[in-house]
């Protein structure tokens, strides 16, 4: 690249939404967007989402791509590329604009790999040139590698009112006063909630099948984990309406029980 280049290119790391969808029909997506997003325009705000349907059933060569893309901007949501279908699928996928990624595009790069692409392409290491009759230097031993820090947990001391949203990026969201019908909780760790939990939770935001929700009164209109969401649309069940209550994913759905406070 000359200095008055008009292109430059750098590094960087973008957040991508991993979206993984069981059907390609614009109608059943709109249902299942309505159910957990209310078809909110800004529940998304303006991020950026890959389409996986490596554990769909068979598609229909016929999708209409540019409708789903259509679908999911109105939810602030805009697909940028799939993964995981047939190769027929794929090229008219990549003919509206969404290309598609290897199998292993989302997963993270192996240790040394950002240091090797700083080296020159075609380059090696340099190696010292090894001195005549000198015994090699006893091997240093490695450092230990850093432990890294958890993620704190963001801590919300307010009451979130109908309409309201908060979102706990990259941890876990603690929650100390109510979060009122109509109103929605997200983060990408676990989300406990020490006040009537009213409107909608959403745990493990980033794909994290092991985040959990934790309450003391159990209200809900939706709780989801890593996209795994069911709805109360006749409220919460008897047994646990407004009592404590724990949610995890078991078995491919929800497991919702009591929770014991001591």
């Amino acid at each position: 690249m000359t200095k008055d280049s008009p292109i430059a290119f750098k590094g960087t790391t973008l957040k991508i939404i991993h979206t993984l969808l069981s059907t390609a029909d614009p109608a059943a997506l709109h249902g299942a967007l309505a159910e957990l997003t209310g078809n909110s325009p800004d529940f998304f705000e303006n991020e950026l989402a890959v389409l996986d349907f490596s554990g769909a059933p068979a598609l229909p060569e016929a999708v209409d791509w540019l409708a789903i893309c259509a679908l999911f901007r109105r939810s602030g949501l805009n697909a940028v590329a799939t993964r995981g279908l047939p190769a027929a699928v794929a090229a008219a996928a990549a003919a509206c604009g969404l290309p598609a990624l290897a199998a292993d595009a989302l997963a993270r790069p192996p240790r040394g790999a950002a240091r090797a692409a700083e080296m020159t392409p075609g380059a090696t290491p340099e190696t010292p040139p090894a001195t005549p009759c000198q015994a090699p230097p006893a091997a240093a031993q490695p450092a230990a590698a850093p432990v890294p820090a958890p993620a704190r947990a963001t801590v919300l001391d307010k009451p979130l009112r109908s309409g309201q949203r908060f979102y706990a990026q990259g941890g876990d969201l603690v929650v100390l006063a109510m979060v009122s019908a109509g109103a929605e909780v997200i983060a990408d760790g676990n989300i406990h909630v020490y006040a009537p939990l009213r409107g909608r939770a959403l745990a493990g935001a980033g794909g994290d099948p092991a985040a959990r929700i934790f309450t003391t009164s159990l209200q809900a209109e939706l709780v989801s984990i890593a996209g795994i969401y069911r709805t109360f649309e006749h409220g919460v069940p008897s047994d646990l309406a407004g009592r404590p209550a724990k949610i995890a994913l078991a078995d491919g759905g929800l497991s919702i029980l009591p929770l014991a406070l001591s």
